[in-house]
């Protein structure tokens, strides 16, 4: 059994891994090159424009849906609509260019292009509703705040931050989840029985709503839900199934119910589950009752449940260690103590940080604080540190703007 299972986790891992590379790259190049004025300036408007392209610049971004909600709330104060705002919170967590390749890796072409209009479509209905239901415009009114300057990097200085953003930065962000992914996965694959989820294919809804259940409170990110739907085909679930759990679960979870509810309002946040339910189960039976079922026939990590007795091609073997490698190496990274921390004089506690981009936010509000020399916000402790002299009542009003909760100095 032990075997088995290793030998599961090992296939699907390289499997995932080449294709995992490459998204964190392209991941790195879009956070870098692409100015974030972009997506914010075109997001002002309350009306369809604003919600399609919403829509549209939330699919290839690598946000996981912790890392979004701060980054929808930043857009929302800097003018964005309502109904934008949610089109950006339903596409942006569902899919990214990391897992549209990882999805093209083991569930097949198909599925790599299904996953992304879903998400669009499930995206653009969630804003439309939101918009006939709230004629508001701008409620949260004010200008784009200015992003802090910083210093006009070479294009071998822009290309050196894309790599440590994409190979530091996301498998940080999204790096425990997708272990965390592939190990059940590999126990789904290793210990379940191959006809366990066969009976559920005669009852058309209830493999989706028993997915629905257990996805919409839980966290999976858009990447780790992939092997996890994968093995659970292989298993007898249904590929209409699988695909409400790459919907449902990536988009939903109960930290970002939570903020949604708060901060854009109980109907709002009824109107965001509504569209993501109909959308993922409206979805499902698509694939399962319309389209062609050879598409979804071959899932491509069919030989990883079969333990892989063909040798792995030497560039998986490869990218697999890499990955590993990498993902070690981020974790050391994030977890040490840096000289620059204890050079900092004053340490405030802040609550809601759960990612990287969260620690951007934090840094970001604060480079704009005069008297701020430094800050280095770390969202594994729920602290950021900061050197300079500015005023205590200042650094806290700074990170309650952004969206963060903040008592004071430790």
């Amino acid at each position: 059994m032990v075997s088995a299972y290793f030998e599961a986790f090992v296939s699907l891992l390289g499997e995932m891994a080449p294709y995992l590379l490459l998204g964190f790259f392209i991941a790195g190049i879009l956070h870098v090159f692409v100015p974030r004025r972009i997506y914010t300036g075109y997001l002002a408007g309350s009306g369809p424009r604003s919600v399609v392209l919403a829509a549209l610049f939330g699919i290839p971004l690598p946000l996981c849906s912790c890392g979004v909600i701060p980054t929808a709330m930043s857009m929302r104060r800097a003018g964005a609509s309502r109904a934008a705002t949610v089109s950006f919170l339903i596409s942006t967590p569902q899919t990214g260019v990391d897992s549209i390749a990882a999805t093209a890796a083991l569930l097949g072409g198909p599925f790599a292009v299904l996953r992304p209009v879903a998400a669009f479509v499930t995206a653009l209905a969630g804003g439309m509703l939101v918009g006939a239901f709230d004629r508001e415009e701008n409620a949260a009114g004010g200008a784009a705040a200015a992003e802090p300057m910083r210093p006009e990097r070479s294009f071998a200085g822009k290309l050196l931050a894309a790599l440590r953003y994409g190979f530091v930065d996301m498998i940080q962000d999204i790096g425990r989840w997708l272990t965390l992914g592939l190990l059940i996965a590999a126990a789904i694959t290793a210990f379940l029985p191959d006809d366990c989820f066969v009976w559920l294919n005669d009852y058309p809804l209830a493999d989706m709503l028993f997915v629905l259940l257990l996805s919409v409170p839980m966290y999976l990110c858009a990447t780790g839900s992939i092997p996890i739907a994968a093995a659970l085909m292989l298993k007898g679930l249904s590929p209409g199934a699988a695909l409400v759990l790459l919907m449902a679960g990536p988009a939903t979870n109960a930290a970002a119910m939570m903020v949604v509810g708060n901060v854009l309002g109980r109907r709002t946040l009824l109107l965001y589950l509504g569209a993501i339910v109909a959308g993922a189960v409206g979805f499902g039976l698509l694939t399962d009752y319309l389209l062609p079922a050879s598409w979804f026939a071959q899932v491509q990590v069919s030989e990883a449940a079969a333990c892989c007795r063909d040798a792995a091609p030497w560039w998986k073997t490869l990218s697999g260690a890499v990955l590993v490698s990498l993902l070690g190496i981020a974790t050391w990274l994030k977890y040490r103590k840096t000289k620059n921390d204890r050079k900092m004089q004053k340490t405030f506690k802040v609550g809601g940080m759960m990612c990287n981009h969260c620690k951007h936010n934090v840094e970001r509000a604060l480079a704009l604080v005069p008297g701020v020399a430094s800050s280095n916000a770390d969202p594994a402790r729920g602290v950021v540190l900061v050197e300079g002299v500015a005023s205590d009542e200042a650094i806290v009003a700074a990170i309650r703007q952004a969206g963060y909760e903040c008592s004071g100095a430790e």
